[in-house]
Order: C-alpha cells, then structure tokens, then sequence
C-alpha cells in the first residue's frame, strides 16, 4: 500500500513555473529595466559629450602658450590678448551639424563650446572653461554652463 501511494506521489513531480513564480520573475525585471534605463541613457550622453570636451582642449593648450608668453602686469591683461585666431590661438572652427559639437569661441582666454541636440544633449547645454591664474602664475580652469550642471565634466 505504501509503494503505491510513493509512486502516485512521484507521478505529481512539479512541472514548469507557478504563476507567482513569473510574477516574481517580472517584477524582478521591471525593477531592473526602471534603474537600468535611466543610467544607460545618461551615460550615451556623456560618453557623446566628450566630442565637445575634446574639441576645446586644443583651444586649451593654445591659451596656456598665448598666457605665458603674453606681456602684462596682471593675469586679465594676459589673457585679453588671448583670442581665437590670434596669438598662436587657432581660428574658431565653422559651425558643424553633425555630432554632438556644433561651435566654439574663444575671447580673452575663455573657451564657449556649444553642442548639437544629439543623442539627448541639449543644443543649449554649453560648456565654458573660464582660466584664473593662481600664486605661481600658472592657468587654472573651471568649467562651467550646462556640461557642469548635467555632470558632463567635473571642476
């Protein structure tokens, strides 16, 4: 008798997933897919911003040289002859509408980089570096406008 009921109980061995089991399963994936999203999305934008921040660093360089080979008393007299295209500061590039950078200006050593709308960036989220000189005369940058707000670049 025993025997018997043992195999009638092997007989109802559990095939598939219970409905509560799924509904886990689908929360558990729901939840995951709502974190998920968000982040990868912000993080297409920054990795598509850096074609902004790369376009600025020669521009960059390009101030350093014009700031310490310029003549003047003071760091804003310095940094008044530092233009785009003019002293050794290369030519403000035309406007591209293809990528995430779109122009860029260069006066008295600040750099204003504006974007394309692309890839979710906002055309209106520019990115300044503004340059101050500290107790050994040497430039140090600030960043400042929509790429610092967004968390595309950190001071």
């Amino acid at each position: 008798m025993k025997m018997q009921q043992l195999c009638r109980t092997a007989r109802r061995v559990q095939k598939g997933f219970t409905l509560i089991e799924l509904m886990i399963v689908v929360a558990i994936i729901g939840i995951l897919a709502a974190i998920a999203v968000p982040a990868y999305q912000n993080y297409v934008k920054k990795a598509a911003y850096t074609e902004v921040i790369n376009a600025m660093a020669p521009y960059k360089l390009a101030v350093d040289i014009c700031y310490q080979s310029a003549d003047g008393a003071t760091a804003a007299a310095k940094l008044a002859t530092c233009d785009a295209g003019a002293a050794g500061i290369p030519a403000a590039p035309t406007a591209v509408t293809t990528g995430a950078f779109n122009s860029l200006t260069v006066t008295d050593g600040v750099i204003v980089a504006t974007p394309n709308a692309f890839k979710g960036i906002l055309a209106t989220e520019t990115c300044t570096m503004t340059p101050a000189a500290d107790a050994s005369d040497k430039l140090q940058w600030a960043y400042s406008g929509g790429c610092l707000t967004q968390g595309y670049v950190k001071n």
